[in-house]
């Protein structure tokens, strides 16, 4: 009776032991919860009229969220907990940040119809990250469908709404009232429909950088970089309307591929 009887006690003491894991192993959950931190703080800034640090903390929760599973592939330190953890987060930082952040700023003032934007654009987003994690696990997709998003992915979801913000701080003169509040509620909604649309959007994963123009591509990086830190506003509100633009570029380009690859097209996956 002594190894079952010591068992017991193991269960009965704190339940069962957990094996020693390698800080590798860590570091891609620690930069998850960072994230959530920052889009939990955004909010709490919003909550405080503090809105461009609020708007900087939700872009820096993006941020955070978009390199934890790139580290943890380069650190070979993936994990069904930190999937599990990278989900969760995905929520915080891309569905509910983005929506109070801008409910506080602006679509409050629309009344009920602001709070049904801010809700249709938070559980779109969930809805969208649910849908990205059922077709990753699709095994019978075709390779270069896998090149395509199949909506708007959440990331740039969070970063397109928050546009009434970015306009805001330029001091164009746009106040926030009751007009610019109906304006912005609709732009939430079209938006959410954007998240949970089979609009097909090129991803560039596959995209090869050739030898000799590396250095230029580093540049182009860096500079864009810079007008982010040094112009924010301008330069956010140019890659939003950039995003815009793209997307029926992309519809055009996955539709030519599909009649190269002698498949046809559902209209339901071009609009």
């Amino acid at each position: 009776m002594g190894a079952p009887f010591k068992k017991f006690e193991a269960h009965a003491s704190g339940g069962p032991r957990i094996r020693e894991i390698p800080m590798r192993m860590v570091l891609p959950n620690l930069v998850t919860v960072l994230a959530i931190c920052a889009g939990l703080s955004g909010i709490r800034f919003a909550f405080e009229n503090r809105f461009e640090i609020a708007v900087v903390m939700v872009l820096l929760a993006a941020f955070l969220d978009g390199i934890d599973g790139r580290l943890a592939r380069m650190l070979k330190a993936t994990s069904k907990f930190g999937a599990q953890m990278d989900s969760l987060a995905d929520i915080v930082n891309f569905g509910v940040a983005p929506a109070l952040v801008l409910y506080a700023f602006l679509l409050d003032r629309a009344g009920s119809p602001g709070w049904i934007a801010a809700l249709l654009f938070t559980i779109a987003c969930g809805m969208r990250l649910a849908r990205f994690n059922v077709l990753a696990d699709d095994a019978e997709q075709p390779a270069w469908q896998t090149e395509y998003f199949v909506g708007v992915p959440a990331p740039a979801g969070a970063v397109l709404v928050m546009l009434p913000l970015y306009l805001y701080f330029l001091r164009l003169g746009l106040e926030p009232g009751r007009p610019a509040a109906f304006v912005a509620t609709g732009f939430t909604v079209l938006v959410a429909f954007l998240l949970v649309s089979r609009l097909p959007v090129y991803s560039g994963k596959s995209v090869k950088v050739p030898g000799d123009r590396v250095l230029p591509v580093i540049l182009g990086v860096v500079l864009y970089i810079l007008l982010l830190m040094t112009y924010p506003w301008y330069t956010l509100t140019a890659s939003v309307a950039g995003y815009l633009l793209f997307l029926p570029l992309s519809v055009r380009a996955y539709s030519k591929r599909a009649m190269r690859e002698g498949e046809k097209v559902p209209p339901s996956d071009i609009g």
